[in-house]
Parts: C-alpha cells; structure tokens; sequence
C-alpha cells in the first residue's frame, strides 16, 4: 500500500500497444517529458495509459445519462495506476478550421468582447439593449442578410463560368462544373430537363444560358444513362444545381483546399456593400465602446487592444471594470505565447500549425486549474525556437500553480528543462515498449542504449557536408499574399533549400502557397491561377518537370485506408495471393482479397474489422467483428495462405517484418524497402490512417513518392517535415531528401529543427517577427551567412547549431 500523501504517480503493468508490462513512478508537480523514437511507446505510456485512465476514473464519477455526451478512449491495459490526480489532455488537433473560424473564435476571446459591447457598450439614444448573439457574425439575430456575415460578396458571371462558349456542353463547355461522375450527372439532368448539351454554348438561347447557370431552383428528374455495352445503369432521380450555385456552395462549405482553391477561380470577391466588410447588422454597428465599434476593436493587433483595453477600463462602471479585467487577462497569456501581432478577426485558415496550436493552448492554460496532471502532445511542434522559449515560461508557471506537466516531446531544448526524463525504447514498435531511463535528465547518460542519450548530450557532431552548388533559379517578384508584401524571393535548383523564420512569419505563405501556387498553375498549363496571382512575375519555371508536395493531411478519412493501400503494396500482395495454388482451384481473383468489396471480405463488418455497439445511456463503441473477430475478411477466404500466412495475418505484419517475409518478390520489396528507408518498419501493414500521426502520413507520401521511376527535374516541398519525429528518426529522413538531391531533384523545406537547418545548402528566413512585423526576407545564402546575421531571430539558435 502506499501512502495517501505518496508524491508519485505509479504505473504498474503497463501493456498498451507495444508496451511490455511497463513500471514506472513519475513524481507529481513536475515538469516530466516522455521521450523515446517514433513508435516506441512513449505516447502510448503518456496518453494511452495515463490519461486514458484518469478519464475513465473521472467518467466513473459522471451520471450514466452524460457519460453518452462524451467522448471516451475506453480503459486501459494496465495493471495498477496510484497517485494519478485528474487529468487534462492537449492533444495536437489536426482538424482543418472552416473559413468563419477565426483567432476570435478559437481562444473564446470574442465571447468576452461581445459581453463588453452587450453590457457595457454605448447605445444610442432610444436603441435596444442587444444581446452578446447580436455581435456575432456567425449568429442569425448579428450577421448582415447582405454576406451572411462572411464580410465580403463573391460574384460570378459567365465570362468566367465558360470561359469557351464555342464548347458544347457534353464537350465541357462550363468549366465550374466538378469532374467525373458528379459532372457527368449534371449534364444528363440538364439532358433529361430537355436542354441541348450537343449545341455549342454561344448558340443556346440566352434565358437557357442564364437558367443554366444562375437559376436557385432545384428540380429533380428521372436520368435514364447512357447504356455501355455489357454495363447495365439503372434510371435515377437526379437533382439539379445551377453553375452559380454549385460554385459557391464549394467555396463556403468544403473543407478541401483544392476544391475550394478550384471554386475560387470562377468568382470575384468584393467587401459586401451593406457592411462594409463588418460581417454585422447596422443595430450592432451603432453600438460603441471607448469610441470604437465592435468590428473596429476586433480589427486591432492584440497587443494594441490590450492597451486600448486598460485605458478604457480604468475609469469607467464596475461592468466595464470587470469585463474589461476578464479580458486583458485572456489576452494576456495569449500575448505571452508571442501571438499579440494577431487580431481577432483574423480567419483561422490563414493562421500556421504553429499559431493555431498556440492559440489552444493559451485557451486551456487560462482555465486557472490547480492539481492536476496537464497530458500535452508534442507542444514545441511547429515552433521557432525562440516561440519555444516563451512556450517554456507558460509551462513552468502551470507547475507553480501546483500542477504535474507531463509532455510527450523530442525537441532537445525543451527536455533540457524537465525536472524528470522518461525516455522509452529502444526502438520502435516490437522492438521498443521499455522504459529505459526514469529519473533526472542527466542520468540518462549512463543509459548506453538509448537513442535519446546522443542528442541529449550533443555527442557525436554530424559530420560537415560539402555545399552544393545550384544549377539555376526560380525568382519570383513582386510576391503579394497575406503578411508577405512586395517581397522578392529566389529559390535555388539542384540543392536543398530550409526555408526558416518565427511562427507566422510568412514560410508557408511563400512556399506553400505561392511557390507551390505558381509551379502547379504553369505545369497544369491553366489561366494563371491563385499562385501566379501572387507574384507580380516568375522566372526560371521552365527548369521544372515536376512538383511534389508533402505535407502532413491524413492519407485517409477512415479505417478502410491504411498504409498497405495507400502505397499501392495491397494491389502486389492480393495479386501474389491470387497466384497461390489454393485461389486458383477456387477461382479466386486478386479482387477476392480486398476487403473494401463483397465477396472476399466478413459481410457482418462489412470488411471494418469492427461493428458499431449501441449500448443504452452510453455513446455507441466499437467491438470487434463478432464474425471474423477483426480479421475482416469470411473463413472461405482465410482457408487461402501464402507461405502459412492468411491475408489477415499478413496485414498485422509490420513494415519490418514484411521486408523479410516478401524478400525476393520485386513488387512489394520496393514499397517496403521505401518504408523502411523514411523510418517505418514499426507500423503494421494495415494499420488504419485513423490512426497515424501528420509526421507518419507525410513519410508514407514521401515513401510512395520515393517508389516511382524518377522522369526529369523534380521539385519537393515539404512543411516542416521534421514534426513529431524524434532527432534519430530525423537523421534518417534526412539521409533520404539529401538524396534526393544527390539524384538531381531540387528539395524545398519549411523548417524550425535547426540540425536541419544547419546542414542545409541555402536558408531563407524570413522576419523579423511574425503578422505584419514579419513577411520579409531577413537574410538568404549558405546557413553560416545566415547565422551571422543582423535582425534574424533564427541567427543565433543557427549559429549554435552550427557550433554543435
């Protein structure tokens, strides 16, 4: 037994995943980091094992009724928790915000502004008192009617809808319209409603073209398809819906970047004429406060509102006191965390990773709770160095305040502060799940096997790399895009370029989207689109045969995607099945072996490999198949193996063990030997892209990148490809982009690892600061030029690494 008053958190039997009976004792009220390379168990031990169960202890003690509102990740496999206080988790969301989300609604702060003008704002004589819903935007009773509180008016007309009216419809005279089998079935209703899809567009009469493309009406018709040989199409009911209307839709609900960047195209924004841009009702806009409207104070740079604030607050009604209180102290560890250059209004998509985790996290952090264990994921992901200083000083003070911070994290920095080390390993997967060293930081140098100890302690200095020398340039000028404004930028061929700078500073502004922008808009050889747009003129485009970008979106939405699928391995390893003496004696196909198609596949799961539980008062669970008991697939198909494995046994491999069972077999040895190559011999075959981190899936794009027969000069750009990956994990996909290069390629990354950085041939950062006291180019040339110089906040964290 141990003490009431016993100041550890102990974890006794600890079997989460690839965790092996794990024990260990964490003391409370400490600033702990968890550390360990990818895959080998530190988030399972952190998040998995700890959280999940103070979680499930605090749903113990809630009403079954509520317990259905929330979320829950189930019980862990452990033996035995003690000393474990409640919990909060800060988890790296990864969801993509929508276009009305905004650094307002994020951090609640808007809230807070709305009760000030609400209570407290000046009214004019005779006006109603409005409600805090009268000064929002995204409310029915505060939006304008004119923009539905968007603030600007996006138009279209048919110059831009058919840009060749000598096309005929079926010959895809309306651009806007979407691809495949959605635009096949726009024209057939259009066919079916009895307008001629064969006539070119200038000859339809002019109410057919504008009731073609403009109507709101939505009529619905019976489609009878065209019948393809040997292919039986059953009539349809389809619905209609206008050029204008399908357009616009997209652009205001998807939440594709390229679908909405498409939609775009076709319209022409200007600031609604109602509003003025205001987003608000003309009964909001007349209600002032220090002066100041509501839109105007939301337009404000934080830092200037905060002082505004506490001018304004000083003097005036206790209300106004209060509220006025509330908010500068919301405001306050928002400006701490070096976000005081963001306004409220400013929209959410526009804001990096970096700052929109920043962003959350000071939300959390202002809750004011004392003894509890804070659980936080990789919070240095996506910082500059010099924001990681600042993030630093916020977590300590949560420990003042009486809490444990625990923090699962590889930036060496940060784990050079921590009280307490827990670093797990060796290596990933099966071959990690120990926990190698829980103590001080400065034990673990006497921990041989870890993989942390090198880079913990700056052993082993990486060896100095010869520069490279660029084979041409892509300039672009003129650049004009958000906080980058008027900006010249010359990005070098033939040579690996790091792209550095704060958070918010303009990176993947530049590259991201206008370096990106403008090569995909030249080699698809459309109207200059968004990218080219941005820049006043490109030059040396020419030398590039082909762009790739990586970045860190999920390779798929739901279980059915994995990583076998997803790098075309399946297709290899169903095809090899096929051949087996057993499928052929059958009649099997490779198609019998997939589990996204009746016939192979476990019919009650419908090839999930789980069912959906509804249980009374409590939120649905998921349960494996109580059929094929998560093999996904029916016995007839299990009977079939392939060197003594099933095809269920063979997803559950992992990459590394794959690469030994498939030796010899061409086609699946280069997806494997790929995986391998960037770092992933850990995850299993199938595992589902729900489940992989951004970091995984951006190297799985890479490794299925990386698989191709290489044709011509190709461009990689990646966004902060080092994210969520441990120093010796990044050696390792470093040795893969270097060459890259070496092979001829040209690579392009947006990086705040400094290791990366440093061995770099060319750096650009960009500066000073972030918002609008950034957006230019600081210094650009070899990484020791950079280093030395003047006004760059990355100089001197590049000239320690340098030194390193």
């Amino acid at each position: 037994m141990h003490s009431p008053h016993d100041p550890y958190v102990r974890v006794r039997g600890a079997r989460e995943h690839n965790l092996k009976n794990v024990r260990v004792d964490i003391p409370r009220d400490t600033l702990t980091v968890f550390t360990g390379v990818s895959g080998s168990g530190k988030s399972s031990l952190a998040f998995g094992t700890i959280y999940a169960e103070a979680q499930r202890r605090y749903f113990e003690s809630v009403a079954p009724y509520a317990r259905r509102l929330i979320h829950q990740v189930g019980a862990p496999a452990v033996g035995e928790i003690t000393g474990l206080p409640p919990a909060v988790s800060l988890e790296q969301r990864r969801s993509a915000p929508g276009a009305r989300s905004s650094v307002g609604t994020v951090t609640t702060l808007s809230n807070s502004l709305r009760m000030l003008f609400s209570r407290a704002g000046d009214y004019p004589p005779g006006a109603e008192r409005l409600d805090s819903d009268s000064f929002s935007p995204n409310t029915a009773v505060g939006a304008c009617p004119e923009c539905h509180g968007l603030g600007r008016i996006h138009r279209t007309d048919e110059e831009l809808l058919v840009p060749d009216p000598s096309l005929s419809i079926r010959e895809g005279a309306i651009a806007a319209w979407p691809g495949a089998w959605q635009g096949k079935n726009l024209r057939d209703v259009l066919d079916a409603l009895g307008y001629d899809v064969d006539r070119p567009w200038r000859e339809l009469p002019a109410k057919d073209r504008e009731w073609i493309l403009f109507t709101d009406e939505q009529p619905v018709v019976t489609v009878h398809p065209v019948r393809d040989a040997g292919r039986i199409q059953r009539p349809y009911q389809g619905t209609y819906m206008s050029a204008r209307r399908y357009v616009l839709h997209t652009f205001a609900d998807t939440r594709s970047r390229t679908l909405r960047a498409k939609a775009e195209r076709f319209l022409t924004s200007a600031p609604c004429p109602v509003c003025g841009g205001s987003r608000l009702r003309p009964e909001a806009m007349a209600v002032t406060f220090a002066g100041r409207t509501i839109a105007e104070l939301a337009g404000l740079p934080l830092s200037a509102l905060a002082e505004m604030l506490s001018g304004a607050g000083a003097g005036g009604e206790e209300t106004a006191r209060v509220l006025t209180g509330d908010l500068l102290a919301r405001i306050g560890t928002v400006t701490e965390l070096g976000l005081g250059y963001l306004s409220l209004d400013r929209t959410a998509p526009t804001l990096s990773s970096g700052e929109l985790q920043r962003l959350r996290l000071a939300t959390q952090l202002r809750s004011g709770l004392f003894g509890v264990v804070y659980v936080l994921d990789e919070p240095s992901a996506g910082l500059h160095p010099a924001d990681t200083e600042a993030l630093l000083g916020v977590l300590g003070r949560l420990k003042e305040a009486g809490n444990s911070v625990f923090v699962v994290e590889h930036q060496m920095d940060v784990v050079r502060r921590a009280d307490w080390l827990v670093d797990v390993g060796p290596l990933a997967g099966e071959h990690g799940g120990r926990v190698l060293h829980s103590g001080p930081p400065a034990g673990l140098a006497e921990v041989a096997e870890s993989a942390t100890r090198r880079f913990l302690f700056d052993e082993d200095p990486a060896p100095v790399r010869e520069t490279r020398a660029p084979s041409g340039w892509i300039r672009l000028t003129g650049v004009e895009r958000h906080n980058v404004r008027g900006v010249d930028a010359a990005f070098p061929l033939g040579v690996f370029t790091a792209v550095t700078g704060v958070s918010g500073s303009g990176k993947s502004t530049l590259v991201g989207q206008v370096l990106a922008g403008v090569l995909a808009d030249r080699q698809a050889g459309d109207e200059p689109g968004p990218g080219e747009r941005y820049c006043a003129a490109a030059t040396g485009l020419e030398a590039v045969d082909r762009l790739v970008q990586v970045d860190q979106k999920p390779i798929g939405r739901t279980p059915r995607s994995n990583l076998a699928t997803y790098t075309g391995l399946f297709d290899a390893v169903r095809k090899l099945f096929a051949r087996t003496e057993a499928a052929r004696e059958r009649g099997y196909g490779a198609g019998r072996f997939s589990f996204n198609v009746s016939g192979g596949r476990c019919e009650t799961c419908q090839g999930e490999g789980f069912v959906s539980v509804e249980l009374l008062f409590l939120p649905s669970t998921y349960a494996p198949c109580p059929d094929c008991h998560g093999a996904r697939y029916n016995p007839e198909t299990l009977d079939v193996t392939l060197d003594g494995l099933t095809i269920a046994q063979v997803l559950d491999l992992t990459v590394e063990s794959a690469a030994s069972f498939f030796a010899g077999t061409p086609a699946a040895e280069r997806a494997l030997t790929t995986l391998l190559d960037v770092g992933l011999g850990y995850l299993r075959l199938g595992q589902p892209a729900t489940e992989l981190s951004g970091g995984e899936a951006q190297r799985i794009k890479l490794a299925a990148e990386l698989q191709r027969t290489r044709r011509g000069h190709t461009l990689y750009l990646l966004d902060e490809p080092t994210t969520g990956l441990h120093p010796a994990d990044v050696e390792v996909l470093m040795r893969q982009l270097h060459s890259l290069v070496d092979a001829g390629s040209t690579v392009v990354v947006v990086e705040h690892d400094m290791a990366v950085v440093a061995g770099a041939d060319h750096v650009i950062d960009l500066g000073p600061e972030g918002g609008d006291r950034g957006g230019r180019i600081v210094a650009s040339g070899a990484p020791a030029e950079v280093a030395g110089a003047a006004g760059s906040r990355t100089a001197p964290y590049l000239a320690k690494a340098l030194r390193r």
